[in-house]
């Protein structure tokens, strides 16, 4: 009996020992699971997840299928017939697909009988001119008859006016820039952009208008149905772009020092924005309209004081975008009446006291650094303003189904793509290019 039962005792034991083991690596199977659960993990996106086929890959482009997902903002790489581009932002990627059908046009244009003619009206003109334009300025623009030189008066008061990104040269500013601005404008681009192909055709058609008197409607004229943009801007958008082809930078730049001083920006803070290398006289052009469309708001000198923090294009269009999304706010949801920091991030505070987080992200992410950040918002806004604050998170793309569940058990409602309620000057449905067979059929129509 004694043997009998020291034989089954083996058995139990290695039986007991197998589940324990089981046991314990479902254990922390389990605890590993509901640990990575409660965060996202970081990865890339497919652009089939962004954006619709149709938009993916055009005539003269192509966007590579993986886009780089970093500090919640997606990277693109897009191949196309003039360059290989990258660039960082949902918005970036709108506007350099209306650069790419953009330097489409021009190479048209660039070919044109119109072209042609233009080039040799020019150099029946004297090459002294176009030769002193460059080395003696000064004495050429005075040298130009009253009606000529009205032309160039808002451009040469940039000479002794330090420049900003994107900007001509100071001889290439006394001519080339004001048709520069009128040809991107009627191709719905930015004329500062910083996309090396786009601004060689600029110049080269620029030159052509400037010299040789080559009108955007005479060029675009033999082309046909694709040089119409299919982009059409309303309200401020509007106004920004309008502006932007009258104005020079110079005038820019004095329009804004004087609207940042209506609102109380200290004169050393407009000084260091408008100084700041990152941005182009757009940026700055489209950050003072909507600054200023926040009425009586307080703490517009904060923001100013803000933007000072960007060190690249991509924190530049992001500080832009931030004020759009303020902006937006103001004029659709309830007005703003103070912008203030929080740990190095812009909030704005409506009359009733709704507090905004302008963040314009590609997608949003449930992380540590994000928890601690919301939790440390959500309890500062409780005990100053009282425990039922109302907290409204507004995103230019989306957010992860879980960012989306702790935003709103920790009561801060989520809205996201709000470019669609409101005017953003880069979030413009992108060019949709027509092939020749499309264009044939619309002379025929």
């Amino acid at each position: 009996m004694k043997k009998l039962f020291s034989v089954q005792k083996k058995p139990v034991r290695r039986l007991f020992t197998a589940s324990l083991f089981v046991l314990l690596v479902l254990l922390f199977s389990t605890t590993g699971r509901v640990e990575a659960e409660r965060y996202d993990v970081p990865h890339n996106r497919k652009i089939s997840d962004i954006l619709p086929a149709d938009q993916i890959k055009g005539e003269h482009y192509k966007i590579h299928k993986e886009v780089v997902f970093k500090g919640y903002m997606d990277t693109f790489k897009v191949d196309s017939d003039y360059s290989a581009f990258e660039v960082t932002g949902d918005g970036a990627l709108r506007k350099l697909l209306k650069e790419i059908h953009a330097i489409t046009i021009l190479k048209q244009i660039g070919k044109t009988e119109a072209f042609t003619e233009a080039l040799a009206d020019a150099a029946k003109k004297p090459f002294q001119f176009a030769g002193n334009l460059i080395t003696k300025p000064v004495e050429t623009v005075s040298s130009v008859p009253k009606g000529v030189a009205s032309i160039f008066e808002g451009a040469y008061a940039g000479v002794t006016t330090k420049s900003q990104a994107g900007e001509d040269s100071q001889a290439e500013s006394l001519l080339l820039s004001k048709y520069k601005r009128e040809y991107a404008y009627n191709l719905g681009v930015d004329v500062y952009s910083s996309n090396a192909a786009l601004q060689a055709e600029l110049d080269r058609i620029g030159w052509a208008a400037a010299v040789g008197s080559l009108s955007f409607s005479a060029a675009t004229a033999p082309i046909g149905g694709g040089v119409g943009m299919a982009v059409s801007y309303t309200g401020l958008a509007q106004d920004v772009n309008n502006y932007l082809k009258d104005q020079p930078p110079s005038k820019i730049r004095s329009d804004a020092k004087k609207k940042l001083a209506e609102m109380g920006v200290s004169e050393e803070l407009v000084k260091d924005f408008l100084e700041n290398p990152n941005y182009t006289p757009r940026h700055t052009t489209v950050i003072v309209a909507n600054l200023m469309k926040l009425e009586g708001a307080e703490g517009r000198d904060a923001f100013i004081k803000y933007s000072l923090s960007a060190t690249d294009e991509e924190s530049a269009n992001f500080i832009q975008n931030v004020a759009e999304t303020i902006r937006g706010y103001h004029e659709s949801v309830s007005p703003i009446k103070e912008i203030m920091m929080h740990s190095n991030l812009i909030l704005a505070r409506s009359k009733e006291d709704t507090v905004l987080i302008p963040f314009p992200l590609d997608y949003g992410i449930w992380t540590e650094n994000i928890e601690k950040l919301i939790n440390d918002i959500v309890n500062t806004n409780k005990k100053e303003i009282g425990a039922d604050v109302k907290i409204d998170l507004w995103v230019t793309g989306t957010v992860s189904p879980l960012a989306r569940k702790n935003l709103e058990e920790l009561g801060v409602q989520v809205a996201e793509k709000v470019y669609e309620r409101t005017d953003f000057v880069d979030f413009a449905s992108p060019i949709k290019e027509k092939s020749d067979d499309q264009n044939n059929m619309n002379k025929e129509d």
